[in-house]
């Protein structure tokens, strides 16, 4: 007769077991934590896209019947061919015009370029003179050097992120094939992931629907409002800069779509100094084009494409959208105009789970 193997009986509920378990669990997730920080930013990109596309996965898996995997892989095709060929031929334009904007930037040529318009321009001369009848003295020199002291900083800025693009197409190149790969993942196991991730979490299932939905409407917001809306406006931009000659178009394009993400300003950080420029170069004609160009295109996309495109479902203040995201670009790079809007969306939401669910219980256990 066999011998049942002997089970040692369990071990009722312990806390100290309860806290070593808590110590190896937190130890291991530091761990996990160490070992993917190296591709955050190519996961999270993969998620926000594997969000995005998901209505396009969804087209092929359950109306077309195809299975997961061949659905997952056509769009994943599909991504390819909508984001990283454009922006592959994007980078290698862009890399040809930063290397012509440096000596502009780095130099000392912008300060006499600013110092020789503003000293040849006839418009400049008779304000001068109008300004020196009531006893005021305009130095032009001074308004040139601020002005070009000004222009080096933000060039310098942009020339700084769009070198490092440029000068690492094959680590682009590398990164976009792995964030593919992570999103013919995520596109199949998607549902699961977040169900697991949320059968972790000790919050209640109420308050974690709502962090998760929070962060699918910013990351809406961000690459379909902001990212496609930004992306037209420096298209369009760069048109114009191409259409009528102004020195690198591309360049300028590309500024104005990351610009585009700013409220308030946006676009007009670039078209209305050029546009500044070309009066004093004597074309206004152009210049007047170039400022009701900005109002037409910014009064259009921000007011009525981004509200069709987005909805009213994003609440965010103005300033709060200003500040993550110049804080974004100062901490983050580029990819700091997605990264602070979902960092001010995190704490926001978790403000209000607090509001709702917590407050009242601090409030009596503090008193």
């Amino acid at each position: 007769m066999e011998t049942q193997p002997e089970t040692k009986p369990q071990k009722p509920f312990s806390p100290l077991a309860f806290r070593y378990f808590l110590l190896l669990f937190l130890v291991s997730f530091l761990l996990l934590g160490r070992l993917l920080w190296p591709f955050f930013s190519i996961l999270i990109l993969s998620f926000l896209l594997a969000g995005l596309f998901q209505p396009v996965f969804r087209v092929f898996h359950e109306r077309l019947k195809f299975s997961g995997q061949f659905s997952s892989l056509v769009t994943c095709i599909l991504i390819i061919i909508v984001v990283f060929v454009p922006l592959m031929i994007f980078v290698i334009a862009l890399s040809k015009e930063v290397l012509g904007i440096y000596p502009l930037i780095k130099g000392k040529n912008l300060a006499l370029m600013m110092q020789q318009l503003l000293e040849e321009n006839q418009s400049v001369v008779r304000i001068k003179d109008i300004f020196a009848g009531f006893g005021i003295e305009l130095h032009p020199e001074r308004i040139s050097a601020v002005l070009s002291e000004f222009g080096k900083v933000a060039g310098l800025f942009l020339y700084n992120q769009a070198s490092a693009w440029a000068a690492n197409i094959m680590n682009f190149v590398i990164s976009f094939l792995m964030m593919v790969i992570v999103i013919f993942f995520l596109l199949i196991d998607q549902e699961r992931f977040i169900s697991y991730i949320l059968d972790l979490s000790p919050l209640p299932d109420q308050q974690e629907r709502q962090l998760f939905r929070k962060f699918e409407e910013i990351a809406k917001a961000v690459l379909v409002g902001n990212g496609l809306c930004g992306l037209l406006q420096g298209f369009l931009g760069g048109a114009a800069f191409m259409f009528f000659g102004i020195s690198s178009p591309i360049l300028w394009g590309g500024v104005m779509a990351i610009l585009a993400f700013l409220p308030i300003f946006g676009i007009g950080l670039v078209l209305v100094p050029a546009a500044i420029i070309l009066f004093l170069k004597g074309s206004v004609g152009v210049g007047i084009f170039m400022l009701i160009f900005y109002v037409t295109l910014s009064f259009s996309v921000e007011y009525l494409l981004k509200p069709w495109m987005v909805g009213e479902r994003v609440k965010m203040h103005t300033l709060l959208v200003f500040l993550s995201i110049l804080g974004g670009l100062s901490v983050y790079g580029v990819l700091g105009i997605i990264y602070g809007p979902l960092i001010v969306t995190a704490f926001l939401s978790l403000a209000d789970i607090y509001r709702n669910n917590y407050s009242e219980y601090v409030r009596k256990t503090t008193c």
